[in-house]
């Protein structure tokens, strides 16, 4: 079976290549991906699957082998970022302002490439493939959410959950993997203090809210350093600040963006709490007041031991021992999060740099493209994965 599936993507990469390039230069915003679930759908098609819309842009189709075996899902995510391309390729992305910069590009492609492999493989295994293609990854609440809410894991259940992602970080032919928990939750925070604006020159008639916002900023990252636990890998920036003065003019009040991350859930509810208390508190007893808006966003992302260990066995067979990587705990967030607290899962990472150097930008920047050779492994590996996955 493992030759076979390796002749099979070979076979089909250049078609895989060309997949991922019209995706790349037709991208669409979270939620926004009608294009994209329509094109994707007719591909579906042409193997003759009947995919079921779900999450409204998103969908769901099986590939049911023979009967008696378990389900396993595999996901690929759907959606762009806000991001104006700078790369001069004939693939570039031909909306202005919007890019595929994360490289859901290649893991749709690359889905499609598995299920080209594992149709054509139907009457050679039990079980059933249920492929998700997600919309939202890159917006809250998080398309995974909402595809679950939506009954995407029932009728049927898979006994694991499988998820590609790119990885610049490691060339082509190489994937990294890591057991148990791997990446972090997310929070959006919105706070707006509110003083009393006025002349620059007479601050003592004026309650100066940049001031108080200073000190809250501050103030803010002993959560990090006093309150979490020194083991607790805790991440808490804030990026915006908006006091709309002048040199001469205190403002009304001031706005504030930032983000809490946090590997350890009790801790994340907790650091919410002081947070809340902090603002609120620190202001009060500037004269000031603080609003916060907590969104919560997605939890950590946990890979399961069991099934984690299986899937570095089943690459290490496909790629060899060498090509499988130790990653690193990242506190990045994945809304994949939300699946593998549904079923058991394993999220990989697929590396997409040349052997040259070329393609190491990072994700989330207007220069990010992929060595295309990893699409020669991603369908293939995601196929195998699946196949070694119904027979454990």
């Amino acid at each position: 079976m493992l030759h076979q599936i390796k002749a099979l993507a070979a076979a089909h990469a250049a078609d895989t290549v060309a997949l991922r390039r019209h995706l790349h230069a037709h991208p669409e915003l979270s939620f926004a991906e009608h294009r994209t679930a329509a094109f994707v759908a007719a591909e579906l098609r042409k193997l003759g699957l009947e995919p079921q819309a779900c999450a409204e842009t998103g969908l769901v189709a099986l590939i049911e082998g023979q009967p008696g075996g378990p389900t396993v899902a595999l996901r690929a995510d759907m959606d762009a970022l806000p991001i104006q391309e700078t790369n001069d390729v004939p693939y570039r992305s031909t909306t202005p302002g919007v890019m595929h910069a994360c490289g859901h590009d290649a893991h749709t492609a690359s889905l499609l490439g598995a299920a080209r492999i594992l149709n054509a493989l139907r009457t050679e295994f039990k079980g059933t493939v249920k492929l998700l293609f997600q919309p939202g990854e890159e917006r809250l609440p998080g398309g995974a959410s909402l595809m679950i809410k939506e009954g995407a894991l029932l009728a049927p259940v898979p006994a694991s959950i499988l998820g590609q992602h790119v990885f610049p970080k490691l060339p082509a032919g190489q994937i990294g993997l890591r057991s148990g928990r791997y990446m972090a939750s997310t929070d959006e925070l919105y706070l707006t203090v509110r003083g009393r604006g006025g002349h620059g020159a007479m601050p003592e008639l004026n309650l100066d809210p940049v001031l108080v916002a200073a000190h809250l900023i501050v103030a803010a990252q002993q959560l990090v350093s006093r309150r979490a636990n020194p083991k607790t890998p805790s991440v808490l920036s804030f990026g915006k600040v908006i006091a709309n003065g002048a040199t001469n003019v205190i403002p009304n009040e001031v706005y504030i963006e930032g983000t809490f991350r946090t590997l350890d859930e009790p801790w994340r509810i907790e650091a919410h709490q002081h947070l809340r208390r902090l603002c609120e508190g620190l202001a009060d007893s500037m004269g000031a007041v603080c609003e916060l808006e907590i969104r919560r966003g997605y939890p950590c992302l946990d890979n399961d031991p069991a099934t984690t260990a299986r899937v570095r066995a089943a690459a290490e067979a496909y790629l060899g021992p060498e090509n499988v990587i130790d990653l690193d705990q990242w506190m990045a967030a994945e809304d994949f999060a939300y699946f593998s607290q549904a079923a058991p899962a394993c999220f990989y990472r697929l590396g997409t740099r040349a052997p040259d150097g070329r393609f190491a930008a990072s994700v989330h920047t207007p220069t990010f493209d992929i060595d295309e050779a990893a699409l020669a492994v991603g369908p293939g590996l995601m196929a195998w994965l699946a196949l070694q996955e119904l027979h454990a």
